[in-house]
């Protein structure tokens, strides 16, 4: 299997993290989903993989399209899950981008919902994603933007106010490997990978969500967030939780629920 040292880091990350994930951010990245469906032409009969399908929330709608569909998810946990939701699904198995047990061409499509942002190795996980799809196929991928949209950039403002410090390395992607998180950079990957009529568009949206679900992904040890909060005392964690409701208390709806401002790039292409 080929793994980077970010794709080490990031498995461990997520181990056993499936529950606390499904509670907290699946929500958020649950949004593009019906539009990465469309891009990537998926409807009745089509031969879909979903690729880092996390707890099956892509496949699902594509199930619900009656599209023949294979789901992979590198965490045991979310194939677990994913099985569970999927029961109309062709196969949901453990496999990891950028090496899938499938031969070349079987899939009329295939989709990553905010996955290649946790790879270690972006042009070859887009490459591997081409290489099951047949000639005239689709692909279609979502990542975060950068800088990152009000919602996750928010936790910046939280962790400042409670006079977090940061750790002077946090594991990233090799810079030879990585690209600009924009449209233009993530329509570079595609074109990268040979992939032909490259469509990209930022999707914005406001993510309306309960506050503690908010405070649960990190506080649970989610995303960049998680990885510092997991390092502060329970002192700072009062300091933390103190910010979070002062700074997030301006996006709070009547109903109680948050309205964070975020935005995902979706890219789409055809295999030649």
């Amino acid at each position: 299997m080929t793994t980077t040292a970010f794709d080490e880091y990031e498995r461990s990350r997520w181990a056993g993290r499936a529950s606390a994930y499904a509670g907290s951010l699946a929500a958020l990245c649950a949004r593009p989903a019906p539009l990465l469906l469309d891009a990537a032409d998926v409807g009745a009969g089509t031969r879909v993989l979903d690729a880092g399908t996390g707890t099956g929330t892509v496949a699902a709608l594509a199930c619900v399209r009656g599209a023949a569909v294979v789901a992979v998810d590198a965490e045991p946990s979310m194939v677990e899950m994913a099985r569970g939701r999927l029961p109309d699904a062709r196969e949901v198995r453990l496999a990891a981008l950028p090496d899938l047990p499938f031969e070349s061409g079987r899939f009329d499509a295939a989709v990553a919902n905010f996955v290649i942002n946790h790879v270690g190795d972006p042009a070859a996980a887009v490459g591997e994603l081409r290489r099951v799809v047949r000639s005239g196929g689709r692909i279609a991928v979502t990542t975060w933007p950068h800088p990152p949209p009000r919602a996750q950039g928010l936790w910046n403002d939280i962790f400042d106010a409670a006079g977090v410090r940061r750790p002077a390395v946090v594991p990233g992607v090799d810079a030879d490997r990585d690209f600009a998180r924009t449209p233009e950079g993530l329509s570079g990957l595609l074109h990268t990978a040979g992939l032909s009529d490259v469509r990209c568009e930022t999707v914005s949206w406001a993510h309306r969500t309960d506050p503690e679900a908010w405070w649960s992904g990190p506080a649970n040890g989610i995303s960049r967030p998680g990885l510092l909060m997991e390092a502060q005392s329970p002192e700072t964690i009062v300091r933390i939780r103190a910010a979070f409701d002062e700074l997030t208390a301006a996006y709070r709806a009547p109903d109680g629920l948050l309205a964070l401002p975020t935005a995902a790039l979706l890219a789409s292409a055809s295999v030649p």
